[in-house]
């Protein structure tokens, strides 16, 4: 019997009979970094692939402790924030000549970093030859890193190239602690190219934020570098 098991076992090739090994898996981020600390090695962390708008860094460490202070908040998350703004261009000469909208979306995406879309209007009115549905600007709404980004140059470079400028207006508020501003032409922004402009555009610029009332607002944009007229 034991001739017959060493005859099976010579006969046998090799490696057969014997369980396949399941191929490693590859460690997870989680996985390499509980790894480290136990070796005693500090843990890399992953790079992002966009960098946090420095004014949002500004408003966690600066901006938002001060409006806790100045409103005596004991939660982070009551003080007022900015949540959106909303950039709109109305192109009235589209009635005539919808072609005009396409420069004006250009331009405005080049001024936000994002693409605009076309507002219609949402009834027909025959004294200024306008039907419903029919294109009469276009929009851009931003959040996020884009709506710091924007906000910070237009606080720091565009507000302060408009002509004898003194300040924006304190009573632009719409008793919501939301902020409109009005823009007479588009060339303020460093964006937009001289020699290309055909025709100056205004536009009217949005900013939305969680305040209840409008100190607050007025506040936080404040903080946030908006130079409010004295």
């Amino acid at each position: 019997m034991a001739d017959e098991k060493e005859k099976k076992q010579k006969a046998q090739p090799a490696g057969e009979g014997k369980p396949a090994k399941a191929p490693k898996k590859p460690k997870t981020d989680e996985a390499q970094a509980a790894a480290a600390e136990q070796h005693g090695k500090p843990s890399r962390p992953k790079a992002n692939n966009r960098a946090t708008a420095r004014l949002r860094e500004r408003y966690y460490k600066e901006v938002q402790p001060a409006l806790m202070k100045e409103f005596n908040l004991q939660n982070h998350m009551a003080a007022p924030r900015l949540e959106k703004i909303v950039v709109n261009m109305g192109v009235g000469e589209a009635t005539q000549n919808a072609k005009l909208i396409d420069p004006a979306a250009t331009e405005v995406g080049a001024i936000t970093g994002q693409k605009p879309v076309v507002t219609k209007a949402r009834k027909s009115i025959a004294a200024f030859k306008v039907r419903e549905g029919m294109p009469i600007g276009v929009m851009v709404t931003l959040r996020g890193d884009r709506m710091y980004e924007f906000f910070d140059r237009l606080v720091n470079i565009a507000l302060p190239r408009v002509r004898d400028f003194r300040g924006v207006p304190t009573k632009s508020f719409d008793g919501r602690g939301n902020f409109t501003l009005g823009v007479r032409d588009q060339l303020i922004f460093p964006e937009i190219d001289y020699s290309k402009v055909e025709k100056m555009k205004g536009m009217n610029i949005t900013i939305v934020t969680s305040a209840g009332n409008d100190d607050q607002a007025r506040a936080l944009l404040k903080h946030m570098g908006m130079p409010f007229r004295q």
